[in-house]
């Protein structure tokens, strides 16, 4: 094991750390490219990518999609009140805390023993106001209160896959509750071909939203890999040229569908409950080799 005994000393550590936690094995590499970042992978998959340095950076492709959408949620720099269902190295939080000072936060991560090892080792900025609860994520929604979240982003995997009771219509109804009639909700979705998952999701959603976009890599909408895909949703319009403007810029081009693509992409599929879901399907070993 690498694991510092200080709390600050592996920021500044070349080797990495590994410690077991509820979900498996983590272990925090550190990016020969960057001085003080590093990469959290659990079990060898990689969940998250934090530059102490600078955490307005983001790293992984999905991670930046979704940023865009958390630039987009509010006026540039306005605090907002933001909840993170799966907190990984809570690289998103970092980046609201960054961009958007004087924000209220909550991130809920059911692995407690992940919590301990990323609050020691790679420590979130004490003036930031990001609360951590260790639970569940759809238990942690719970404790939110009516219309308070200007931004929810549900980003949870349990060995690689999204539990099943965090893909229902039910779910999403505890996800409106929480959030006001102006916010907006992004989650993480990993699917492949034939995207029934995605295809279901999309169609959960509409059936408690008015407004939805999907982002994600032209070849995963194909059904031609195994991929990301970011599903945006709110009560309210979103801001869809300026996303498409900044998915299209990406340094991994996306494409953002809405409106009746969007509809025609989902093929039918019927929204998803409690009764019928099942966890997000698991990835090829390829995915992470």
């Amino acid at each position: 094991m690498g694991r510092s005994r200080n709390p600050r000393r592996a920021a500044a550590a070349t080797a990495a750390v590994e410690e077991a936690v509820d979900g498996g094995l983590a272990r925090l590499a550190p990016d020969p490219d960057r001085s003080r970042a590093w990469t959290l992978l659990i079990d060898g998959a990689p969940q998250s990518h934090v530059d102490l340095d600078d955490p307005g950076y983001l790293s992984f492709e999905y991670q930046r999609r979704l940023g865009h959408v958390i630039d987009l949620a509010a006026p540039p720099g306005k605090p907002v009140h933001a909840v993170h269902l799966g907190g990984g190295a809570f690289t998103l939080a970092r980046y609201v805390a960054a961009t958007r000072p004087r924000s209220t936060q909550q991130a809920v991560e059911r692995d407690a023993s992940l919590v301990q090892l990323v609050r020691r080792e790679l420590p979130l900025d004490p003036n930031a106001r990001i609360r951590v609860r260790s639970a569940d994520a759809r238990a942690g929604l719970g404790k939110v209160p009516d219309d308070w979240a200007d931004l929810i982003v549900a980003d949870v995997f349990s060995g690689a896959r999204t539990p099943a009771h965090l893909t229902s219509t039910e779910f999403l109804d505890e996800v409106r509750r929480a959030l006001k009639p102006s916010g907006i909700y992004a989650a993480n979705l990993a699917d492949g071909p034939p995207l029934a998952h995605l295809r279901g999701q999309i169609a959960t959603a509409a059936a408690r939203f008015a407004e939805l976009a999907l982002i994600a890599d032209p070849a995963v909408l194909r059904g031609k890999r195994f991929g990301n895909a970011i599903l945006v949703a709110s009560g309210l319009p979103l801001p869809l040229s300026e996303l498409t403007r900044r998915a299209a810029s990406d340094p991994h081009t996306a494409r953002v569908e809405h409106g009746r693509r969007l509809t025609d992409f989902t093929g039918g599929a019927q929204p998803v409950t409690d009764a019928s879901a099942v966890d997000s399907p698991a990835p090829p070993p390829s995915v992470f080799r």
